[in-house]
């Protein structure tokens, strides 16, 4: 990653945001509940702090959906095209977002750090290739970097 900011925006230009820096960790993941909330074989979500994350434009909706562990994950949305731009999850709530990768202006600036419940990946669906792969969830200690770790670390001690 070279740049410590990012934008991206839905699919009809109304939601723009802007990350004000990389993020924490990204996952690549295949579990039954991504690739229902997504239409796709895999979900990839980019997570950072919500402190990070600038809503620049348009309205958002939130759409709440029971997670596998029977928390509330909140899905929040362009309110005009539907687009999900980003998630917030249980374990971390409102500190942190797992923002849909696919929504930024150049997906390719960051890299999945794993891909995760590839026990339950559809057949035809690729693995990214080079990226550590779980059957089920991993350690965060033994896969990310020091620095990023540590990001991690104060946002569930927080």
């Amino acid at each position: 990653m070279t740049s410590k900011t990012f934008d991206g925006g839905c699919g009809c230009g109304a939601v723009r945001y802007r990350l004000k820096d990389e993020p924490i960790f990204v996952n690549n993941c295949y579990c039954h509940l991504c690739q229902r909330q997504t239409g796709t074989g895999s979900a990839v979500n980019a997570f950072i702090e919500a402190v990070n994350i600038e809503h620049l434009s348009g309205e958002l909706s939130e759409h709440e959906f029971t997670t596998g562990s029977g928390g509330t994950q909140i899905v929040v949305r362009c309110a005009s095209c539907g687009t999900p731009v980003w998630s917030y999850y249980p374990r971390l709530g409102r500190k942190a977002a797992g923002v849909r990768v696919g929504t930024l202006d150049e997906p390719s600036v960051v890299r999945p750090d794993a891909a995760i419940f590839v026990a339950s990946k559809p057949d035809w669906a690729p693995l990214p290739e080079g990226v550590p792969q779980f059957e089920a969830y991993y350690s965060q200690a033994d896969l990310l970097p020091a620095e990023r770790f540590a990001r991690m670390k104060a946002l569930i001690e927080q």
